[in-house]
């Protein structure tokens, strides 16, 4: 998280979903390394709510035990106590209008009263996306979504934001009548990762890269999530989903915007978002003839990872032995603007991959051979840019550079930058920039409502063609591969290949 001496100012956070395993690995994590960074307000409280009946005792030890469980090193004995005099609890059936929903709002009130806090709520829908418009509804139909005498009301929303274009649009017309679009916060915890956010400071805080950022230096971007994990107990959810739907239109889109949008006229959120947007927009539709070319799908089979067996997608629990969800997603997008035109942007996804593996690619141009063709030199090194974003965020620069000797030969030679090895290590979870930028109400790295919709205005058309045309040959790849070999072929047609950093 980017160090600012700003401390948020006092609220209350509101976890529907509380007991669940979004709470319990990630936003109780998150809150506790916010304290002990000094960027929680003295006065905070959270407030759980499940369908689960516990008392605020049970809750709070609860509470203790996750964040020693899930916390990576050793917690602190005072936080914890800090933390377990402010955690609260109401349990009860989230189609109860007055009973679950009026004791939450006469909790508010106790615990506002309680610890001092003003009347200033964050309320996060760790729930199924199902419930976001339910559980609005029920929060404001009880006086608690309302913005008044000078207080705050924030509403946080997990992805997935909608199923499709569609569903998308209800669910931002079913929120929009209930409260304000900048109540709003939908949520990807890609866009916390520290390496994520340096790529507006990267591109437009050095002048020596801004200038090079376009058509005329850059050959083609890639832009890879690669997973070694399968869906372990997320079948039942995965089945009904898959890799585009699950990762494209939100974490994929987003490192894209951010990698191609031009520069904002200032950090301010609705700046930023306005240059996100163009660039959704600006994504060539698929035909359904484009996507049998540009798009390629692809589900696991049994393989090995880390030399261990695991099994096939259709052996997973919950998942249909003859489905034909895909586990994998290639796309090859055109970019419909001045500074990307002819440009291709490669987007792929996929689980039980060969290694865990999230970066994005600059490939640039190469530079004329004429004055290196009566020498030694057979090819010259193009120049690569590589932004790596998990397991070990930092930055590669790959070029080409003469090799000691009496003749004229190169060799490739990468400089490296890793966050660790600079900054050194600092705990996080992804969540802990997102639920402060909340707190002190900057949306920046939210999606905005047309933006979700832009999203999956291109990504919609790929699913409906899909639906319609079953898979030939699933399972298609083996785990522990890099993905089934049209999405190699996705580059080779274009006399390109991925780069697979991690090899």
């Amino acid at each position: 998280m980017t160090k600012t001496t700003k401390v948020a100012a006092p609220c209350v956070m509101v976890i529907f979903g509380s007991t669940g395993d979004l709470t319990k690995r990630k936003l109780l994590p998150a809150l506790y390394n916010l304290a002990k960074g000094d960027f929680l307000p003295h006065k905070f409280a959270i407030v759980g709510v499940g369908r689960q009946e516990m008392t605020t005792d049970e809750f709070r030890k609860m509470l203790i035990d996750d964040l020693k469980t899930f916390l990576p090193q050793a917690p602190d004995g005072k936080l914890l106590s800090w933390f377990e005099e402010r955690a609260y609890y109401t349990g009860g059936d989230f189609d109860d209008d007055k009973k679950l929903f009026g004791d939450l709002k006469e909790m508010l009130g106790d615990v506002t009263t309680a610890h001092q806090i003003p009347e200033d709520y964050f309320f996060y829908l760790a729930t199924p996306p199902q419930l976001f418009a339910t559980v609005t509804q029920k929060v404001v139909k009880n006086g608690l979504g309302k913005e008044e005498n000078g207080n705050w009301r924030r509403f946080i929303y997990e992805k997935p934001f909608g199923r499709d274009l569609d569903s998308a649009k209800k669910l931002n017309a079913s929120l929009t009548k209930l409260i304000k679009e900048d109540q709003i916060y939908r949520i990807d915890h890609y866009l916390g990762k520290e390496t994520v956010q340096n790529i507006l400071v990267f591109r437009f805080g050095n002048s020596i890269f801004e200038p090079i950022w376009n058509r005329n230096y850059i050959d083609h971007v890639q832009i890879t999530v690669a997973e070694t994990l399968g869906v372990e107990q997320r079948g039942g959810y995965y089945d009904s989903a898959g890799a585009l739907r699950d990762m494209i239109p939100n974490h994929l889109f987003q490192l894209t915007t951010l990698t191609a949008m031009e520069p904002p006229v200032s950090f301010e959120a609705h700046a930023v978002r306005d240059e996100q947007a163009k660039i959704l927009h600006a994504i060539q539709q698929f035909t359904d003839e484009d996507v049998l070319r540009r798009a390629v799908r692809g589900q696991y089979d049994a393989g090995t990872i880390d030399n261990k067996a695991v099994p096939a997608y259709r052996d997973e629990p919950n998942v249909s032995p003859s489905s034909n969800t895909e586990t994998f997603a290639a796309l090859k997008l055109s970019i419909d603007n001045w500074r990307w035109a002819g440009v291709p942007f490669y987007l792929r996804t996929g689980k039980r991959m060969k290694a865990r593996h999230s970066s994005i690619v600059i490939q640039f141009k190469a530079a004329p051979f004429v004055l290196f063709r009566d020498t030694p030199v057979e090819k010259l090194t193009t120049n690569r840019l590589v932004i790596h974003i998990q397991p070990d965020e930092g930055l590669t620069l790959h070029f080409g550079a003469k090799i000691p000797g009496p003749v004229v030969n190169v060799g490739a030679v990468d400089m490296d930058f890793n966050y660790v090895e600079h900054f050194g290590e600092q705990i996080a979870t992804g969540y802990e920039r997102l639920l402060y930028d909340c707190m002190i109400g900057d949306a920046t790295l939210f999606q905005r409502a047309d933006m979700v919709e832009a999203a999956w205005s291109v990504v919609t058309p790929i699913l409906d063609v899909w639906q319609a045309i079953p898979p030939r040959g699933f399972p298609n790849y083996a785990s522990g591969s890099w993905g089934p070999p049209d999405a190699d072929k996705l580059l080779t047609d274009d006399g390109r290949e991925w780069k697979n950093i991690v090899e």
